[in-house]
């Protein structure tokens, strides 16, 4: 990721968009040390913003656990956990 002032920015926008376009690689512009907003290449944001979609690799994986029970005994925690 390539992190820019917004000065900066709009100076170099063309070379960041050809970043972006060819590497894939996402821009942040920041004010004052704040991200404002990110350049990335079309159709990875949309991944990026939904972290509830499933990832490709892991269409077929399924979890069997029995979530009532606890995943570890209660005397194997740290004292400061109990």
């Amino acid at each position: 990721m390539i992190t820019v002032n917004t000065y900066e920015a709009k100076t170099r926008l063309s070379e960041l968009l050809h970043i972006v376009n060819e590497k894939k690689e996402v821009v942040r512009i920041c004010r004052k040390g704040k991200a404002m907003a990110e350049l990335v290449f079309p159709g990875r944001g949309k991944v990026m913003n939904n972290p509830f979609k499933r990832h490709p690799k892991l269409m077929g994986v399924k979890i069997k656990c029995d979530l009532t029970s606890p995943a570890i005994d209660e005397s194997d925690l740290p004292e400061h956990m109990k």
